[in-house]
């Protein structure tokens, strides 16, 4: 049975509707959600009321924590606006998401690493910027979870790796943000270089777990219009090109 899996939709309810599009016209019928749900300047509502309806199978992210435990003045401009709009029965849902989830007894998720979900997994931040980190970084940052499929977010990047011991680590990228700035712990961007929602399809084959790629179209021009009337030109520029 096929599974999709999405992350980082951030409140881009348009993105997040393309991809649902996409996966029903694939016949796909479980999808999985790896957190960052909400945070932005776009939609936070609205998403939070599609997935609720939904029901999916849905963990926690660091904005999801952020969102529960900083007070206002302590949240960055994506997690203060949605803090401004949220009402009790969104917190009560996010409240109520694990941090991590086993969805079959060979494979696990989490959105960033097992270690925390500030980590990531399949990148490593330096002085220097980010890069892709070495089959032995993912490793030690997996520990003890021996999963053939591992699944995490965080990054935004999408990626599928075969570590060298056959396990498979699979990143779906962004649903609703394809590119992004940061500052810590070392000054670096991430950047898909276009503009489409991303998500991941996984599926067990003859020789175990395999990954496909997603990316869709949607209407990233209304979504990078509304991120510029909401103040957030660094949004706006990322949502129209998919470059921070």
């Amino acid at each position: 049975m096929a599974i999709a899996v999405i992350s980082d939709i951030h409140g881009n309810l348009g993105a997040l509707d393309a991809v649902l599009a996409d996966v029903a016209a694939r016949g796909v019928r479980r999808v999985v959600n790896l957190g960052d749900i909400l945070s932005g300047p776009l939609d936070s509502v609205g998403t939070a009321e599609r997935l609720m309806a939904l029901g999916l199978e849905t963990i926690r992210g660091n904005h999801e924590r952020q969102l529960l435990e900083q007070s206002r003045a302590e949240m960055n401009l994506s997690d203060a606006a949605t803090d401004a709009v949220l009402q009790p029965r969104h917190r009560e849902w996010l409240a109520s998401l694990p941090v991590d989830m086993w969805l079959e007894s060979d494979l696990y998720a989490c959105h960033g690493s097992p270690r925390g979900d500030l980590e990531f997994l399949l990148e490593t931040v330096e002085p220097t910027g980010c890069r892709a980190a070495t089959p032995k970084e993912i490793a030690e940052r997996l520990g003890g979870i021996d999963a053939p499929l591992v699944l995490c977010g965080h990054s935004h990047k999408q990626r599928a790796v075969r570590l060298d011991d056959g396990r498979l680590v699979v990143n779906p990228g962004s649903v609703g943000l394809p590119a992004f700035a940061d500052d810590q712990p070392h000054p670096y961007v991430i950047e898909s270089g276009s503009p489409e929602a991303r998500y991941a399809v996984i599926e067990r084959g003859p020789d175990g777990w395999e990954a496909e790629l997603r990316a869709v179209a949607y209407d990233w021009t209304a979504a990078a219009r509304r991120a510029a009337e909401g103040g957030r030109e660094d949004w706006a520029r990322a949502l129209a090109t998919g470059y921070a």
